[in-house]
């Protein structure tokens, strides 16, 4: 359990939590660059002679049977230490360890050896260097590790990560470490996920079901990163901390973790009321939760739920935050788009952009994208940019909206609107189409009369004319449109008819205006 720095440097420090420090200092020293001396000092409250005989020096004495489970003092402190095997982690690093401690005026001063341990028959005496000895100094302790196992160099920076991801910091309780080269660093918060950069967060209160037994008992915080999280940083998924130390390593609490979610998510949850919980469900190295107690799979089940809320919001908030970047890339509106597109188009052009505009290729694919929507544009079975200008934008809500045979009847309506405005004929219907196009004077010519194509062109103007509006508008004109529409005229004859619309309407552009002769 502590032959690696962290979990046993983690025991020292929560000694000194339980202690009531306000601050703990982790000093790195090294001789010709190699690891030398660790030292401990804390500002907590220190133990008197019998605390070191009577509480310290006893393996596997539970504190909290014997003292009770009472706060601190000065900073109202749960305790975290419970099994009395923490001590032993000095040996998990040292086999010399001396350890001076003061309070109320009194300092011990005893060193433990451990080939003196293994070699001893019996009970094990410390060589006491100092007892009682009055001192002047305030409360507190200072570890001093010497004939450190380790042979490398310390990381005091990896050391300092692997910490924050064990412990949460509050205000009240300093970590500090000293590297040899006399650099600070402070083990807090931020620096467990400095590592990454988070996208997007959730408060872990909002994501407690409604009416579950534990609302106001968890709290923390749940990050995605905007990359995948590398799995040897360790922290790839939630870790559970009780009384501010880890009590279960990263996990999703889930038998199903295929999802490429699962890359991405990080974050801490605080659980402090399993700490409660009469039965010891806590694994002696703090790494796993014992799921198997009544309580525990309870808890994982509302955590299971609280994760995949989580996925679901994550997988909205990705899509927005994409669309928005594929917006400003590209200038189109991808979700307004899509929603023109007929349901069968639609369901395949969607996985192409999905596809093209993933994370990683966005920024090859822009180019691609613009190209697909030019082939696949908003409406695409009517073209709709490419609609007459005078018919389009007066037919632009009912277009919108979906509602085409409102819009094709709009856009009869506007084609006569034109023509009389531009004839002053006060006709209406086919008489006004025969006396605007037809007949050897036609009020409005589309063509040169004076070949055969051009007397073609004023032909089929005018037919085409009395075809809308014989075989359209009076239809509509003498029945309800919900009766006609789509059980006569289906939603593609309405986008036809709004096609013909502007192909008449075009002809006009260049028609030529013949007065009336007396």
């Amino acid at each position: 359990m502590y032959s690696t720095l962290p979990p046993a440097l983690a025991e020292l420090i929560s000694n000194s939590y339980d202690a009531d420090a306000s601050k703990v200092t982790l000093i790195f020293h090294e001789k010709d660059g190699k690891p030398d001396l660790i030292e401990v000092i804390d500002d907590g409250q220190g133990m008197t002679a019998d605390d070191v005989q009577d509480r310290f020096l006893v393996i596997g004495r539970n504190r909290r049977k014997k003292d009770g489970d009472n706060p601190t003092k000065i900073h109202k402190r749960l305790p975290i230490g419970k099994k009395g095997l923490g001590k032993l982690a000095l040996f998990g690093l040292a086999k010399t360890i001396i350890i001076k401690t003061r309070r109320e005026g009194k300092e011990c001063e005893f060193k433990l050896d451990w080939k003196d341990l293994i070699s001893s028959s019996g009970v094990y005496n410390p060589k006491t260097i100092s007892f009682d000895k009055a001192t002047a100094e305030s409360n507190g302790t200072i570890i001093r590790l010497l004939n450190l196992k380790r042979t490398s160099a310390f990381d005091t920076e990896g050391l300092a990560n692997s910490l924050s991801k064990l412990f949460i910091v509050d205000q009240n309780f300093i970590i500090a470490l000293e590297s040899p080269r006399g650099e600070h660093l402070a083990v807090d918060n931020a620096r467990r996920y400095s590592q990454l950069k988070t996208q997007f967060e959730w408060d872990a209160e909002a994501l407690i079901p409604a009416g579950s037994d534990y609302q106001g008992k968890i709290s923390g915080k749940i990050y995605t990163a905007e990359t995948p999280i590398p799995p040897s940083s360790g922290l790839r998924g939630i870790t559970l901390f009780s009384r501010g130390k880890m009590v279960n390593a990263p996990e999703y609490f889930s038998s199903s973790t295929s999802s490429h979610f699962y890359q991405y998510v990080t974050g801490w949850l605080s659980v402090d009321f399993i700490d409660l919980i009469e039965e010891d469900v806590i694994s002696t190295n703090r790494q796993a939760i014992n799921w198997e107690h009544d309580e525990m799979s309870k808890l994982r089940k509302v955590l299971s739920e609280m994760i995949s809320q989580v996925n679901n919001e994550w997988r909205v908030k990705r899509k927005e935050m994409k669309d928005k970047e594929l917006h400003d890339k590209t200038g189109i509106d991808t979700q307004k788009w899509l929603l023109t597109l007929p349901e069968d188009v639609r369901g395949h052009t969607n996985k192409i952009v999905e596809a093209l505009g993933g994370e990683d290729a966005l920024q090859t694919f822009t180019p691609v994208i613009k190209a697909l929507h030019k082939i696949i544009p908003e409406y695409p079975l009517l073209h709709w940019r490419h609609l007459h200008d005078k018919l389009r934008d007066r037919i632009k809500s009912h277009y919108e909206s979906r509602q085409y045979g409102q819009a094709a009847d709009e856009g009869t309506k506007i084609y006569c609107e034109l023509i009389r405005k531009l004839t002053g004929l006060n006709e209406d219907g086919t008489e006004l189409t025969g006396s605007c196009f037809g007949g050897k004077a036609p009020r409005i010519e589309v063509a040169d009369l004076s070949h055969d194509t051009g007397r073609n062109m004023q032909k089929g103007q005018e037919a085409l004319s009395r075809g809308l509006i014989e075989g359209f508008r009076n239809p509509l004109s003498h029945a309800p449109m919900d009766s006609v529409i789509p059980a006569t005229f289906s939603e593609l004859d309405c986008l036809n008819i709004l096609s013909l619309i502007s192909y008449l309407l075009a002809r006009l552009d260049n028609a030529k205006i013949v007065s009336a002769k007396n």
